[in-house]
């Protein structure tokens, strides 16, 4: 059921003004708990971890910690092919039952959508020229991609709460578009053509499908400027929450140049949200296999500490991927940085889902 802002009191509307009540009371409260803390997010933490899937009840964050994150990702991406799970080996209808789980628990949920190259047939990964082009409206695949959204849209319709309402989600479609990496992202197609591309699929599932549970979420990979930024941004009405993804390694291995950018660009997203009365986030993070053992409070936390973001989401825990690659992006028991993991989880600036089961944050 839809509210209007009247009947929800001092309550703001996002951007899609027939949003559910239950969306509408997780925005607002999204803003209100910056001035408290962040969410702890992890992708995937309760499909598997480091030597272990689908355990009932398990998670390593709730190993090491005793609790779980507050924030759960997911992800869609060969939702669109028809497959039973996804590109991460996740079957979408225990997916489902996850998500609802986490909700019942007062959990947020987040989910980002890796979707195939409509015009290639490669993955999401294989740009080739045009893509974007080839399904706006008017495009070769323009059929095709509206054929995906309709896949999109009946995952999202079905998941429902106890009393048949529809569980919010922070949808953050295209995301790290200004990297070259992905089909729809920076050299790959014009600014305009992704703008476009948004908020048609904004539009679409909003108004043809009729889907009032989400939430817009915007986010770039690491960034210069703010014009940077903004430079494939849709504007205001088709955009809820902003971010970025940021993660040390590769090129950013120090400590101290990781916390440089990362505070620069923290500080550049909160006055974009405050110019634009949006939410902002860390909407992807992490030192893939943790290798320094006091991370998460000498740099990830005393980062964060100057600044107010309302959610920051780890990647996933694959764990030992091959005999050359990790992929632990939270500590599991036992790991290095575990106990300092405790102290950050006892802190008064983080939110995990024992924290946000109190806020009852949909209501």
């Amino acid at each position: 059921m839809a509210f209007s802002g009247a009947a929800l009191g001092q309550n703001e509307l996002p951007v899609d003004k027939k949003a559910t009540s239950e969306t509408v009371h997780l925005y607002n409260n999204l803003k209100k708990l910056r001035t408290k803390g962040f969410l702890f997010g992890h992708q995937d933490d309760l499909a598997y971890g480091v030597q272990w899937k689908y355990v009932p009840g398990r998670s390593d964050i709730k190993d090491v910690t005793g609790d779980y994150p507050a924030l759960y990702g997911w992800e869609l991406g060969r939702l669109e092919l028809d497959h039973p799970m996804n590109l991460d080996s996740v079957p979408f209808q225990t997916m489902k039952k996850f998500i609802t789980e986490a909700y019942t628990r007062g959990g947020v949920i987040t989910i980002s959508w890796h979707l195939n190259n409509p015009l290639s047939g490669g993955s999401a990964w294989q740009p080739e020229p045009g893509t974007v082009a080839s399904v706006l409206p008017g495009g070769q695949k323009h059929d095709l991609y509206k054929s995906w959204l309709d896949k999109v849209a009946d995952f999202m319709l079905g998941l429902k709460g106890s009393r048949g309402e529809y569980i919010p989600v922070i949808f953050r479609p295209f995301h790290e578009l200004n990297g070259d990496w992905f089909w729809w992202g920076g050299k790959n197609c014009t600014p305009e053509e992704i703008k476009q591309l948004y908020r048609f699929t904004v539009t679409y599932l909003r108004d043809q499908k009729n889907i009032h549970h989400i939430l817009y979420a915007f986010n770039t990979d690491r960034f210069p400027s703010k014009q940077v930024y903004l430079e494939r941004y849709p504007g205001d009405d088709w955009v809820d929450i902003i971010g970025f993804d940021i993660y040390q390694g590769n090129n950013i291995i120090k400590n101290e140049d990781f916390v440089k950018e990362f505070d620069r660009e923290l500080t550049t997203i909160e006055e974009l949200a405050r110019e634009k009365n949006k939410i902002p986030a860390l909407t992807e993070f992490g030192f893939n296999g943790l290798p320094d053992s006091t991370w998460w409070t000498k740099v990830f936390l005393k980062t964060l500490d100057a600044h107010h973001v309302a959610y920051v989401l780890a990647w996933r825990n694959a764990g030992f991927v091959s005999s050359t690659h990790t992929e632990i992006f939270v500590p599991y028991k036992g790991q290095v940085s575990a106990n300092d993991f405790v102290d950050f989880y006892n802190s008064d600036k983080t939110i995990f889902q024992k924290d946000i089961t109190l806020e009852k944050i949909y209501q």
